[in-house]
């Protein structure tokens, strides 16, 4: 199985058609129906459902999407790693992690290191524990930022000087918006709006289960979130109270939200991990080091 014919695949389901993926590629229809059919044979599936007009995947093609997906960013990024070996210290550094305000502490390594090494590329991916370690250990990233707690065990991996407070973000209306911190009792009768990654987090009895004790099963979840930003859109719109980290929901005075803090106070701290015996790209490893010397000096 060749890249070259997988990025005719993606391309092709990209673009949904033949016609257009021909186009976009600057090769003849003919031709790269050709290609398709002998990856079909090759695999022993059939990728398409073919139309007059359009094509759709079928199961088969979907998972082969996928996975071609993550080979490509792979092929990718290696090539990148290889022309960024000379003496300029160049190439691409893949980090991924939940929404944090203690990005700004990565920010400001990669501030500092623009200075001196303008060439380093960086590419952020957003997502919660598991999509951060899956990615992570497919070799998709080079770096992954885990609000604790998370499972470390398999990973090397330094603490963030920094940690997150976790509160309740709320309509400027809502009854609950007259408190100053809210506390377990005053989430048992309303509808939340909670983090997925928390909800599974919750039942291995960790410090957020124990900040709800007994409580927790008595919990009206109307709806779970991945990214913060929608459940601030949920809460707008009087779905419910959304439990989430400080500073990551946009509360500002133009909005009709406002966040209250957890009493009493829960923090999560946050770690950067990588892969234990991971051989690092020269940009992803100067990098590290500028991170690990930051953060000692901080």
């Amino acid at each position: 199985m060749e890249v070259r014919v997988l990025r005719y695949f993606l391309t092709v389901a990209r673009e949904g058609s033949i016609t257009g993926a021909a186009d976009f590629l600057h090769v003849t229809q003919p031709t790269l129906s050709r290609q398709l059919k002998d990856l079909e044979q090759e695999l022993g599936k059939k990728l398409f459902i073919r139309s007059s007009h359009s094509i759709v995947l079928t199961e088969e093609g979907m998972h082969l999407r996928k996975r071609a997906e993550e080979i490509i960013d792979m092929v990718d990024k290696l090539e990148t790693e290889f022309q960024s070996m000379e003496e300029t210290i160049s190439g691409d550094v893949y980090i991924g992690g939940g929404e944090t305000d203690a990005m700004k502490q990565i920010a400001r390594v990669v501030k500092k290191l623009q200075l001196n090494y303008p060439n380093i590329r960086y590419h952020l991916y957003s997502g919660n524990e598991d999509d951060v370690t899956e990615r992570l250990d497919k070799g998709l990233l080079d770096f992954g930022i885990l609000i604790q707690p998370a499972d470390i065990s398999k990973y090397n991996y330094i603490n963030i000087p920094a940690k997150d407070v976790w509160g309740v973000v709320m309509r400027k209306d809502s009854p609950l918006a007259r408190k100053n911190t809210i506390q377990a009792t005053d989430l048992l009768n309303v509808p939340l709006i909670c983090s997925r990654q928390v909800m599974k987090q919750t039942f291995s009895k960790n410090e957020f289960a124990d900040w709800f004790g007994e409580d927790f099963d008595k919990l009206n979840v109307v709806s779970t979130y991945n990214l913060a930003y929608n459940a601030g859109i949920m809460v707008e719109e009087g779905i419910g109270y959304a439990i989430v980290l400080d500073k990551i929901v946009n509360t500002s005075s133009d909005r009709n939200l406002c966040f209250r803090p957890l009493d009493p106070k829960l923090e999560s701290g946050l770690n950067l991990v990588w892969k234990k015996h991971q051989v690092f790209s020269s940009a992803a490893n100067m990098f590290l080091k500028e991170i690990q010397g930051g953060f000692l000096r901080s």
